[in-house]
C-alpha cells in the first residue's frame, strides 16, 4: 500500500542519496556547462566560522543538559577507517527527568589538515546516516573529505538510535505490498491499515514516539555539535535533511556554520500540499523518462508520449484487479508495481532499470523486475525481513511534523484535483490526511524561526526536474531563510551534490572548505 506522506516513493521522500547512489552504482556520467547569473562579488565567509579551536562544550547548554553537552565520545575503530561510537540524548528535551536514549554514529576521520566535524544526513525520514556515511565517501568531494571528519548518525528512532517499532515483518510486507481502490470500502480498508500501523508503533515503542520529531532530532545535532567539539554545526542534509538543517537553523542560527541542503523542502507548506506538489514532481519526471525512452531503443512503449504515459496508468490498473506472477512465491500488486516504476525515477542513471521493468511487464506479463526494484526501496530481504525500520520511522516522525487534513470531503477533493493534475502517479499521493488521523501522540509545536534570522550563508541546491522534492521547493526554502543562496542544477533526478557535474561539485566544496559562498542564482 503507497503510504500518503510527503516527500518520496512510498511516500517516504527522501531515501535521496541511499536511492540515488546505491541502486546499480547510480552516479556516473557528469554533466558539463554552467551558468552563473546574479550578484557580481562573491562573499566569502569568515574564516573563523571553520575553527573548532577553544570551543566550549558547555556553552548553549539548555539548563539540566549540560552533563549531555560534556559527554567526552569513546570511538572505536569498526573497518574500512571508519570509526564508530554511541552518544547519550536526552529522551526529551522538554524534561530532563525523563531518561535517555542513545544515538548511533559513525565517521570517517579527515584525511588532510582537519577543520572539524561535517554532520551529514541522507533524508527520509528515517534513513540511516551511519549506513550512509560510507556511500557518501563516494560522493563528497576530496577536498572536502580532507577537511572534515565525515559524521554519520541515525536520528532518534532510526537504525541504531533507540528505533520505532511497529509491525511485525510479516504484517509489515502484507501492509506494503497491499492495494486498495479508491472507492467507499477500498478507503475504509486503507484507514483500517493505517490504524493498524499506529496501534502497535504505540505498543512497541512506547514513551519514546512521542519524542521523535525533527525538532528534538535538531537539538540532537547541536548537542553533538558541542560533543563534536565545534563552535558551528557545518552540515550537509539531502532531502528531509534540508528540513532537518533548516530546522537546526531556525532553533540555533548564531551556532549555523557551513550548511548545505541539496534536493530542498518548503518548510512554509502543509502536509497537503507537499502532497500535491510531489505527485506533480513524480508526473513530470515519469514523463521525461516516457520521452527519453520512446527516442531510444527496446522501448516497451509505443506511439506518443501520452500514449506511453497511458501504457504505464493502464499497467498500474491492471495489477489492482489482477497482479501480475514473479519469479517467486509473491505477485506484483499495483502497490509494488508504483515502486518499482517511482524508484528509478530518482535518477536517470537507473532509467535502464525501469525500461528492463516494463519490458518485462509489458511484453512478457512477468513483474519479477518492479518487485525486486520495489524491494529495494523497501529495504525488504529475500526471506521477508526488512533491513531497516525507515518505514516506521518515517511515519512516526512525520505525524509529530505535520498532519494531512483527515476530512474526508477535504480528501476527496484534494484528490479529484491531484489526480487531474498527475493522471499516472497522482492517486498514489491522494488520501494523506489518513496516515495520522490515528496517530497515538499529538503534534508538536513549532518552536523555530522559519526564517533563520542571523544565520551564517546557507547553500540550498535543487534540481529542475527532481521527483521527490520539487524544484518550486528549493525556490521556496531559499526565498524562506534569510541568508539562503539557491544553486540551480538544470537536469533530472534526486538531489545533485555528487551526482549531477562539476559545477555543483566546486561550488559545493568551496564553499565547505574556503567559505567561498556561490554566487546568488548560480545555474548549472
Amino acid at each position: 500500500m503507497p503510504t500518503h506522506y510527503r516527500y518520496g516513493v512510498s511516500m517516504r521522500t527522501s531515501r535521496p542519496a541511499t536511492v540515488a547512489v546505491v541502486v546499480a552504482a547510480l552516479v556516473t556520467a557528469l554533466l558539463a556547462g554552467c551558468d552563473a547569473p546574479g550578484k557580481e562579488q562573491t562573499p566569502t565567509l569568515d574564516p573563523s566560522a571553520s575553527s573548532t579551536q577553544g570551543a566550549d562544550p558547555l556553552a548553549g547548554a539548555p539548563a539540566g543538559y549540560e552533563s549531555y553537552y560534556g559527554q567526552t565520545l569513546e570511538w572505536e575503530s569498526c573497518g574500512g577507517g571508519y570509526e564508530c561510537t554511541d552518544a547519550d540524548a536526552p529522551i526529551s528535551w522538554q524534561d530532563p527527568d525523563l531518561g535517555s536514549i542513545q544515538l548511533a554514529l559513525k565517521r570517517l576521520p579527515a584525511s588532510g589538515d582537519r577543520q572539524g566535524s561535517l554532520l551529514i544526513n541522507p533524508g527520509g525520514p528515517g534513513s540511516s546516516g551511519v549506513e550512509f556515511v560510507t556511500s557518501a565517501a563516494s560522493i563528497i568531494g576530496d577536498r572536502v573529505k580532507g577537511a572534515y571528519d565525515l559524521v554519520g548518525f541515525d536520528p532518534r528512532g532510526v537504525g541504531g538510535s533507540a528505533p520505532v517499532k511497529c509491525l511485525d515483518d510479516a504484517d509489515k510486507d502484507a501492509s506494503l505490498s497491499a492495494s486498495y481502490p479508491h472507492t467507499t470500502e477500498g478507503i475504509a480498508a486503507m484507514a483500517d491499515d493505517l490504524e493498524a500501523w499506529a496501534q502497535a508503533c504505540d505498543e512497541n515503542t512506547g514513551e519514546q514516539l512521542a519524542t521523535v520529531d525533527t525538532q528534538s532530532a535538531a537539538r540532537d545535532m547541536d548537542m553533538l555539535r558541542a560533543v563534536l567539539g565545534d563552535e558551528q554545526l557545518h552540515y550537509l542534509g539531502f532531502s528531509y535533511g534540508t528540513q532537518l538543517g533548516a530546522t537546526y537553523a531556525g532553533l540555533f542560527p548564531q551556532t549555523v556554520g557551513r550548511m548545505v541542503l541539496d534536493g530542498a523542502i518548503d518548510t512554509t507548506l502543509d502536509a497537503d500540499e507537499i502532497s500535491a506538489e510531489q505527485a506533480v514532481g513524480f508526473e513530470n519526471a515519469l514523463r521525461a523518462y516516457v520521452t527519453d525512452c520512446l527516442g531510444g531503443r527496446a522501448c516497451p512503449l509505443s506511439g506518443s508520449v501520452d500514449g506511453g504515459m497511458q501504457q504505464i496508468r493502464d499497467l498500474l490498473d491492471r495489477t489492482l484487479e489482477d497482479p501480475l506472477p514473479t519469479d517467486s512465491d509473491r505477485d506484483l500488486t499495483q502497490s509494488l508495481t508504483f515502486y518499482g516504476i517511482a524508484l528509478p525515477l530518482y535518477s536517470k542513471a537507473n532509467w535502464s532499470l525501469l525500461t528492463n521493468a516494463l519490458s518485462d511487464a509489458l511484453e512478457d506479463g512477468d513483474g519479477s523486475t518492479l518487485l525486486y526494484l520495489a524491494d529495494f526501496y523497501n529495504d525488504r530481504q529475500p526471506d521477508g525481513s526488512f533491513s531497516s525500520n525507515s518505514a516506521e520511522a518515517f511515519r512516526a516522525i512525520n505525524c509529530l511534523d505535520d498532519r494531512g487534513n483527515p476530512d474526508p470531503d477535504f480528501m476527496a477533493e484534494q484528490a479529484e484535483e491531484i489526480e487531474a493534475a498527475a493522471p499516472t502517479m497522482g492517486e498514489f499521493f491522494t488520501y494523506s490526511g489518513l496516515t495520522c488521523a490515528d496517530w497515538p501522540v499529538p503534534e508538536v509545536e513549532q518552536q523555530f524561526d522559519l526564517h533563520a534570522s542571523g544565520a551564517a550563508p546557507i547553500v540550498v541546491v535543487g534540481t529542475t526536474n527532481d521527483p521527490a522534492t520539487p524544484y518550486v521547493w528549493a525556490q521556496g526554502l531559499a526565498k524562506t531563510l534569510d541568508s539562503a543562496t539557491l544553486v540551480t542544477f538544470e537536469g533530472e533526478g534526486h538531489t545533485a551534490y555528487g551526482s549531477s557535474n562539476d559545477c555543483v561539485g566546486d561550488a559545493v566544496d568551496d564553499y565547505l572548505v574556503d567559505g567561498t559562498v556561490p554566487k546568488d542564482g548560480l545555474t548549472c
